[in-house]
């Protein structure tokens, strides 16, 4: 298992990259910029959204922001200003740590795991995929949770399309279908 840090990528990385693409200026070079972890709740109790959240900064590493209704939807029982989410956004080297784990460790231990789907980039360059469920995260005690919750979780690049942005998570070591 090899560690993915910015000594990989400017090693390893971009030399692949040059090599098939050839770019004129070392600035084209298409890299990673962050990982946004997101989950949505609705609305839940606050004890579980507190719950939820610690799971969220176990995970990442960092206290997750919370998101709140912008508008309230009675279908949904939920009030205008009334906290509905949590996001993180990963940088630098928490970004690449997470990312070696995510790549290494969790992808590995979902469930039926055959490659990721290609076909989830945005058109820009980036990569938007969802888990079922926390349980494949080292971090999370199975005895501790009370419910699955799942989340999203997108891999922003500079890439200007999505096939310089997929060969560029191939060269990082994810497996596509």
């Amino acid at each position: 298992m090899e560690r993915i840090n910015t000594t990989f990528y400017k090693t390893k990385v971009i030399p692949q990259l040059q090599q098939k693409y050839s770019y004129s200026n070392v600035h084209q070079i298409p890299k990673l910029r962050s990982i946004h972890l997101n989950r949505c709740l609705g609305a839940v109790s606050q004890k579980i959204f507190q719950k939820s959240s610690e799971e969220i900064a176990m995970i990442s590493g960092q206290r997750p922001k919370i998101t709140y209704a912008k508008k309230a939807i009675a279908g949904f029982q939920i009030r205008k200003g009334m906290p509905i989410g949590m996001t993180v956004t990963l940088r630098r080297e928490r970004m690449y740590d997470f990312l070696t784990k995510f790549i290494h460790l969790i992808l590995p231990r979902l469930k039926d795991f055959r490659g990721l789907n290609p076909t989830s980039f945005d058109g820009n360059g980036n990569y938007h995929m969802g888990l079922p469920d926390q349980l494949a995260f080292p971090e999370i005690d199975y005895d501790q949770i009370d419910q699955y919750r799942g989340m999203d979780i997108s891999i922003i690049t500079t890439a200007k399309t999505d096939e310089e942005a997929k060969f560029l998570l191939e060269a990082l070591g994810m497996r596509f279908q």
